[in-house]
Order: structure tokens, then C-alpha cells, then sequence
């Protein structure tokens, strides 16, 4: 029998669809990865019905972790933290927190997610608030990791220093990145463009000893100019969502075209190979996976309507953060640059555990 070396705690019942994805892509996940227990955290009869349902003919993969609450997509964060305490998404946490999982995932409401991991596993010393970090697809190839998406919607410049020391961790950890570079998003190139905060933050950022490339602008995302982008999480999520709505309607244009009478039709037929081509590179489910960095975990959210693919895909986001050392990567991260930035302590630009974040729904 393979040693089980990575345990992930799945939150099973989260997310707009819940078991009928959860289930099969652990499944599918557990073929392909037999290092790694999955822990399903839910309801145990539902769970065993769905494991039923899905063919399932093993039992060496998985252990299930009952939890008798559901934290739904419409709840707020006072119901999920204080009234639910034995929710799927808290028992997932929990055996981060006992040992039990070396991390979790859940596709449910984020800001729930976001405030139950926070409360129960806390956040690292020297990160204030933890952010949120995904990546998007960009025009080399490859994706840009963007941070903060929706955590924090005010930021002082000593959090953008923070996010952009996690972000750069997990660039290096994850995405095996070699000194990833790294770019703050701003309305210029230029050092005299942005607010006070901003100003402020490429400050800090040029002596961190980070690979700090300068201000970049809302279309270097998707050139690729830069490995990291760096903002607060109101401008973050606006970016995210712009995105992911002009992905939809250019997507659902071209098959307007392609439809739109027999010639059109014929020509789509003929172009099929190359769309297919670009709909692969431009398929946000290849990313799905935001971490939630700076917690004393690794912590993974799906998007809420991932299919068992997206999903599948998130499960080796955890996996592969387990693997490579992300917790250690940022940990090692913030004393290096204790040690190489003095005024970072001066400025309290690592301030310690307390303050509380504003945490997106």
C-alpha cells in the first residue's frame, strides 16, 4: 500500500452544487495522486451515497470527517462563525488546525471561509491580514498571480508590502518560480502616479530586497509583464470580475458568429481545431484554486460553480502547496526580510496578529 504523505481536508458539501462535484473530483484526484488522503468533511450518509452513486470501489483514499452544519452561499459570516460551529467548512479547518490535514479547501462562500480559517487558525506572525491570491491566464502562455482579490478592501501600504511577500512565496513555492518578479498596480508606470498609499507602498517595496519591477498598469495582467501583481482587495476583486465577464461574453459572441447562419456555421467547423485551441489557454477552470495567504495553514478556495474538472484542479493547488512548502516558503519570507529591512519593523510594516480584516462576501 502507497504511504498517504499529503492529507486534504475537502469541504465536501460547499459551493453551489456540493457533493455531485466534490465527490467525483476527489475521486478522480485520488487515481491520479495515490501520496494523498482525501478527507471528505460533511454529511456521512450523504456522502457515502454520492461515494455509491460515483462507482466507487475503494476505500484506501479517502476518510470521512462528519459535520452535522452546512454554511450556504447566502449565509452571512456572524451565522457561519458563530451559529454553525460544527459546519463542514469548520471541521475542514479544524483538522488543519489538530494536525489532522496538512490543508483544506472548500467552494463555499468566501467570505465565510475567509473568517472561519481566520478564526481558527490564525495568522502568521508578522502578517496582519491574510489575502487572497489566484492566478489569471496570460498571452505568454502562462498566468500572472494576483493579490489581494477580495480579502481586504482597505489596505494601508504596509498590508501591500505584506501581500506582496506572501505572493512572491507563493510564486516561488508553488509555481516554482526563480525570483519571481513582481509589479504593483497603479493608474501609471510612473513613480508619481497613484494615491498616498501607493506612493507608499513602491516606497517599502524598493527596499524590501524583493525583485520589486515597478508600478504596472491593468493591461500588464494579461501581458504577463510581471510574475506578481500587488493591490488592495477592492480594486483586486473588480479586476477579477471584469475578467472573468469579458471572458464570458467574448466567448459567447464567437459562438454567436458561429451560428449565426450556414456559412458561419461551415467556417466554424473549419476553425473548430484553433478554437479549441484558445478556448484551452484562455479556460479559467485550469486556475481554479485561490490561497488564502498568511494563516497558519494552507488554505484553498474554489470558485463556488466549479465543475468536477475546476474542482480537480484546485485539489492539486493544495497539493502541490503541501508539497513544495508553501507555509514554510512565506514563513522564511517574513524573517528574511526582518533581517534585510530594518524599517520594515520601524514602520510596522509587519505588525503583529490583531487587527481585523474586511472580508469580501
Amino acid at each position: 500500500m502507497t504511504i498517504k504523505s499529503i492529507r486534504i481536508a475537502i469541504d465536501c458539501m460547499g459551493g453551489d452544487i456540493g457533493l455531485a462535484v466534490t465527490i467525483p473530483a476527489a475521486m478522480q484526484f485520488a487515481r491520479e495522486h495515490s501520496d494523498t488522503l482525501c478527507l471528505l468533511v460533511g454529511d456521512t450518509d450523504a456522502i457515502k451515497k454520492q461515494l455509491a452513486d460515483c462507482g466507487n470501489r475503494s476505500d484506501d483514499w479517502y476518510e470521512i470527517l462528519h459535520a452535522s452544519e452546512v454554511v450556504t452561499m447566502d449565509d452571512s459570516v456572524e451565522v457561519a462563525l458563530r451559529r454553525k460551529k460544527n459546519s463542514s467548512m469548520r471541521v475542514a479547518a479544524q483538522a488543519v488546525k489538530d494536525g489532522l490535514a496538512d490543508a483544506c479547501l472548500s467552494a463555499g462562500n468566501t467570505g465565510a471561509w475567509m473568517a472561519i480559517t481566520r478564526y481558527v487558525l490564525k495568522t502568521l506572525d508578522g502578517i496582519d491580514r491574510p489575502a487572497i491570491a489566484a492566478s489569471i491566464p496570460n498571452q505568454k502562455g502562462g498566468a500572472t498571480t494576483m493579490l489581494d482579490l477580495g480579502a481586504n478592501v482597505d489596505c494601508t501600504a504596509e498590508h501591500l508590502l505584506q501581500f506582496a511577500i506572501m505572493g512572491t512565496a507563493l510564486a516561488s513555492t508553488v509555481d516554482r518560480r526563480v525570483r519571481p518578479t513582481l509589479g504593483l498596480l497603479n493608474i501609471g508606470e510612473e513613480v508619481i502616479k497613484g494615491n498616498e498609499v501607493v506612493k507608499r507602498a513602491a516606497e517599502l517595496l524598493r527596499k524590501s530586497g524583493l525583485n520589486f519591477y515597478g508600478n504596472v498598469e491593468g493591461d500588464d495582467i494579461c501581458k504577463g509583464t510581471v510574475d506578481i501583481v500587488v493591490c488592495d482587495g477592492f480594486v483586486g476583486n473588480v479586476v477579477l470580475k471584469s475578467l472573468e465577464g469579458l471572458a464570458k461574453m467574448v466567448a459567447s459572441m464567437l459562438r454567436e458568429e458561429f451560428t449565426r447562419n450556414t456559412l458561419s456555421m461551415t467556417a466554424g467547423l473549419v476553425a473548430k481545431p484553433v478554437l479549441n485551441r484558445l478556448s484551452h489557454r484562455v479556460d479559467n477552470r485550469r486556475y481554479n484554486g485561490a490561497a488564502l495567504l498568511g494563516l497558519r495553514g494552507i488554505v484553498i478556495k474554489s470558485h463556488g460553480s466549479a465543475d468536477a474538472y475546476a474542482y480537480g484542479n484546485a485539489l492539486q493547488r493544495a497539493r502541490y502547496a503541501v508539497k513544495n512548502g508553501l507555509l514554510e516558503g512565506i514563513t522564511e519570507a517574513i524573517e528574511r526580510l526582518r533581517l534585510s529591512f530594518p524599517e520594515a519593523d520601524e514602520a510596522q510594516s509587519l505588525p503583529a496578529q490583531g487587527e481585523q480584516s474586511e472580508t469580501a462576501q
